[in-house]
C-alpha cells in the first residue's frame, strides 16, 4: 500500500476524466455514424449510370457499410474512385 504525503493528490483525483463530457462525446459518435449510415444509403439509392459517374458501384457502397479494420467508409469509396479512375 502506497502512502500518500500531505498535499498530494491520487491518481484518481488528478485524472480529468468528466462523465458528462464523455455521454456527449459518445451521442456525438452517434449521431455521426447514423449520418453517415443515411448518406451511404441514399447513395444505395441512385442507379447504376449515376454511379458510373462518381466512379464507384453498388459493392463499393456495400464494401463502404462493412468498413471495419481502421478503414472509414470514405477511405474505401475513394480507394474506388481511384480505381475507377485508372481504367
Amino acid at each position: 500500500m502506497a502512502l500518500s504525503l500531505p498535499g498530494e493528490r491520487s491518481v484518481a483525483a488528478g485524472s480529468h476524466v468528466n462523465p458528462f463530457r464523455a455521454l456527449i462525446a459518445w451521442f456525438a459518435q452517434v449521431k455521426a455514424a447514423r449520418a453517415r449510415r443515411t448518406a451511404l444509403l441514399s447513395l444505395l439509392e441512385l442507379d447504376s449510370a449515376r454511379l458510373r459517374d462518381l466512379g464507384i458501384t453498388q459493392a463499393d457502397i456495400a464494401d463502404a457499410m462493412a468498413a471495419g479494420q481502421g478503414r472509414t467508409a470514405g477511405m474505401v469509396l475513394s480507394a474506388a474512385r481511384a480505381r475507377s479512375a485508372r481504367r
